[in-house]
C-alpha cells in the first residue's frame, strides 16, 4: 500500500521551498506593482493604505486563521501552515538583498510570478499546508464539501482585484487579473487528491470482478484504506 504521509524532514524542506517559490513570485509582482489574491493581496493593498512592510501584514492578516485550521482541519495543516506564512513573511522582505530586478515585462512578471506563486502553493497543499487565510478556508472547503480549492480561491482573488482599482491602475489591474488566472490554473489541474489514492482505484476495479476482491465493512483493507485517508489529513 502507498504511504501517503510526509516525514517532518520532508514537510520542512517543501515547504521552506514553496515558501521560496511564493515569495519570488511576489517580489516579481511588487516590481511591477501588481496585484495577487488571497492573504498576500490583502497584505499588498494594505501596503498602500498604512506604512508597514508586506512581510508584517501577512504575518498579522493571517493570524486569525489559525483558529480555524487548528479546530476544523488538523494540527498538523495549522503547525506547517504557520511554517509556510512565516517563511513567506521572512523571505519577502530578504529577496531585494539578494535579487535586484532592473528590468521586467509586467506581463512575463504576471504569468511567470502567477506560475511560481501556485507551483509553491500546490506544494503546501501537498503536504497538509497552505498560504494561510484564503488558502485555508479552500484547503477547509475541498476537503469538509468537495468545493474546488482553485474554483473558490479564483472567486475570492477576483473580489480583491477588484479593490485594487482603488490604488493602482487599471492596465495593471488587467495584468494582474492574468497573474490570477495562471495562479489558479496551476492549482485547479493541478489540486485534485481522489487522484493520489491508486489503492482506492485498484479496489474499486476490483469490485466489478466479483464479490470475492470486495473488502467487508471493517475488514483490515478497509481500516488500513481509512487509515491512509486518515493521515493524508494529518
Amino acid at each position: 500500500m502507498q504511504k501517503t504521509k510526509h516525514s517532518v524532514i520532508e514537510d520542512v524542506f517543501a515547504l521552506i521551498s514553496a515558501g521560496l517559490f511564493v515569495a519570488f513570485g511576489v517580489y516579481l509582482f511588487q516590481s511591477q506593482d501588481l496585484m495577487v489574491g488571497g492573504a498576500a493581496g490583502l497584505a499588498l493593498l494594505g501596503t498602500y493604505a498604512f506604512d508597514m512592510d508586506f512581510g508584517l501584514l501577512f504575518f498579522l492578516i493571517n493570524l486569525p486563521f489559525y483558529t480555524l485550521a487548528w479546530t476544523q482541519i488538523s494540527k498538523r495543516f495549522t503547525i506547517n501552515t504557520f511554517i509556510s506564512v512565516t517563511t513567506v513573511s521572512v523571505l519577502t522582505e530578504q529577496i531585494p538583498a539578494f535579487v535586484d530586478i532592473s528590468h521586467v515585462n509586467p506581463i512575463f512578471a504576471a504569468v511567470f510570478g502567477g506560475i511560481l506563486i501556485g507551483v509553491g502553493m500546490l506544494m503546501m497543499f501537498r503536504h497538509s499546508s497552505s498560504l494561510g487565510g484564503v488558502g485555508i478556508m479552500a484547503f477547509f472547503l475541498q476537503q469538509r464539501f468537495n468545493i474546488r480549492a482553485g474554483t473558490f480561491q479564483l472567486a475570492v482573488d477576483s473580489t480583491i482585484l477588484l479593490c485594487a482599482l482603488f490604488f493602482i491602475a487599471w492596465h495593471l489591474v488587467l495584468i494582474s487579473i492574468l497573474a490570477a488566472f495562471c495562479l489558479n490554473m496551476v492549482i485547479s489541474l493541478n489540486h485534485r487528491p481522489e487522484r493520489y489514492f491508486p489503492v482506492q482505484g485498484e479496489n474499486n476495479a476490483k469490485k466489478v470482478e466479483g464479490e470475492r476482491t470486495e473488502p467487508k465493512p471493517g475488514s483490515g483493507l478497509d481500516n488500513n484504506l481509512n487509515s491512509e485517508l486518515r493521515a493524508q489529513n494529518g
